[in-house]
């Protein structure tokens, strides 16, 4: 079954504030272009912003492109509201036509597909991430090994400054952001916590205000965390998905830019670590990765590509929000009916349409792990390497002990330790499966 024409336009809802054909409407009765006339102010070719308005593709993919149809959103809101008159718009059109246009950085490829990378992406992204993001370490911890019986590589984003490995994206998102000339009235988006720091950490270091808006019973610390870096805190929605609806409305109504929790800036930010691991450790056989919406699964598939490697990866999911791995099983975005799990970095219920796109082409397998491996592995964690991790943080080393269609040559594996911003009742929580937490640390067969 394909992706129908209203799930497009629920998707638009959430990356532009409303359905493209709602804007363009507005477009033609307040700006007096026709489909071919915002296809040329935004930069893009006119059957393929006429695919985007009939709701035959989600995104206009561009991020420049989308930045500028942004600001025709602005302008209209702004002739509705009295705050600019039709004499302006002449001038308004052609700023926004040149205003985003990003700085001339040298030849690069052009490519149909905005999450494909280039050399050249990935160094810039390494540049600007690195002015806040040292690289992590990747290390090998014996203890580790003994349980999971091979070469054990862990790629510590618990490092990271907020915590976790999205801080990453968001650096990225907000630089280009700034540097294609156009700054918001402030940014707005919605998370379970580590995607929510790393909007209010890059919207601090740019100077943007920040709204994030949390579901209800999300993690105090988290929540905290957010604060502490300056964001405004909204509560709305009983899970992720009924949060980040509930952001898409404040957005359209207080003209705030939607930070989505998965687009090409964010996945080529968090990229650069994906980058870092192959760069210290040649020849891995496999990586195992968090998914949650995506963004570090698409990331590490975007660089294996990229650098032609013989490398298998394998995403792993809570088997309470299976959204990805019953994506990848039937070929196509498929929805789960609840995301209710302990493993909240990654309680997606309605995957992203490209990134579903993404993993099935590019992913090995999806591995399901219980509440109690996720527990496991998070104590195990702990007492092998004495780095915390947050249930997210311990999936992908849950899903390679859980893995059992691991190649047996395959011996030479990396797990991402994706963050380690855990509250302190739910390591206790973990912690008290008792003794070993269930793990015999001797060798595995």
């Amino acid at each position: 079954m394909s992706t129908s024409p209203e799930e497009h336009r629920a998707t638009q809802t959430s990356l532009y504030g409303a359905p493209v054909d709602a804007l363009a409407a507005e477009m033609r009765a307040l700006l007096g272009l026709d489909d071919r006339g915002v296809a040329g102010v935004i930069g893009v070719s006119a059957p393929m912003f006429a695919d985007v308005r009939a709701g035959r593709r989600s995104r206009i993919g561009n991020p420049v492109a989308t930045l500028r149809l942004q600001m025709l959103r602005d302008l209209c809101r702004h002739l509705r509201e009295g705050r600019a008159s039709a004499d302006d718009v002449p001038l308004a059109l052609e700023q926004i036509r040149v205003a985003t246009a990003p700085a001339p950085a040298g030849p690069e490829p052009v490519t149909s597909d905005p999450f494909a990378l280039t050399d050249d992406q990935l160094r810039e992204a390494a540049r600007v991430v690195r002015r806040h993001v040292a690289p992590t370490p990747a290390r090998r911890w014996p203890l580790l090994e003994a349980a999971t019986g091979v070469e054990t590589w862990v790629k510590h984003e618990n490092h990271c400054p907020t915590g976790a490995f999205k801080v990453r994206g968001g650096l990225l998102f907000v630089d280009r952001l700034l540097a294609s000339g156009h700054r918001p009235a402030g940014l707005i988006t919605a998370t379970r916590g580590n995607h929510g720091q790393s909007v209010a950490y890059a919207g601090a270091a740019g100077g943007l205000p920040v709204t994030v808006v949390v579901p209800e019973g999300n993690s105090p610390d988290k929540n905290e965390a957010m604060a502490g870096y300056g964001a405004r805190l909204v509560v709305a929605g009983h899970d992720f998905q009924a949060a980040r609806e509930h952001a898409a409305e404040l957005a359209e109504r207080d003209g705030l830019l939607f930070v989505p929790s998965f687009a090409p800036d964010l996945v080529t930010g968090v990229a650069t670590y994906a980058a870092e691991l192959h760069a210290a450790v040649p020849g891995l056989d496999v990586v195992y990765v968090p998914v949650g919406l995506g963004s570090g699964i698409c990331a590490n598939l975007a660089v294996r590509d990229l650098l032609g490697l013989d490398c298998e990866v394998v995403g792993v999911v809570a088997e309470r929000a299976p959204a990805y791995a019953l994506s990848f099983e039937a070929g196509e975005p498929v929805a789960s009916a609840a995301a209710d799990t302990l493993v909240d970095g990654v309680a997606c219920r309605v995957p992203d349409p490209e990134a579903v796109r993404l993993v099935n082409a590019g992913a090995a397998r999806i591995v399901r792990v219980s509440e109690e491996q996720a527990q496991a592995a998070m104590t195990l964690m702990y007492r092998a390497t004495h780095n915390l991790a947050e249930p997210a943080g311990s999936l992908a080393l849950a899903g390679l002990l859980a893995d059992d269609r691991r190649d047996p040559a395959h011996t030479r594996v990396a797990v991402v330790h994706t963050g380690g911003n855990c509250d302190l009742e739910v390591l206790a929580a973990a912690a008290g499966l008792g003794p070993g937490a269930g793990l015999d640390v001797g060798a595995r067969s």
